[in-house]
């Protein structure tokens, strides 16, 4: 898995483009990209996926200057966190969530 941040000098926004690998993404044919950032909305941020590689990928503008919490839903069953993610948080649930500062 992956993240990339682009900030635009026009504007204080950061492109990031996340992607999750076809070793991790295995089969699935929907994988998405979910936080704080899209209230937690399973179906906000779907990845397309690449059909040369089987992997995942989708690029979201964020404002930046902050910080968002999100995780990778695969198949609408798994939960993956970002191992290239800033930092990693516990949350209320017993899980962890990947952390994005921007």
């Amino acid at each position: 898995m992956a993240i990339k941040k682009q900030y635009l000098k026009s504007k204080p926004v950061c492109k990031v483009t996340f992607s999750v690998p076809a070793e991790v993404a295995g089969e699935a044919d929907h994988v998405c990209v979910v936080g704080n950032f899209n209230n937690w909305d399973l179906d906000a941020n779907p990845m397309k996926k690449l059909k040369k590689d089987g992997s995942f990928s989708t690029t979201i503008n964020f404002d930046a200057e902050k910080e968002y919490q999100f995780r990778y839903l695969i198949n609408g069953k798994t939960w993956a966190n970002e191992p290239e993610a800033d930092n990693q948080v516990t949350t209320p649930y017993e899980s962890e969530n990947s952390v994005l500062e921007l």
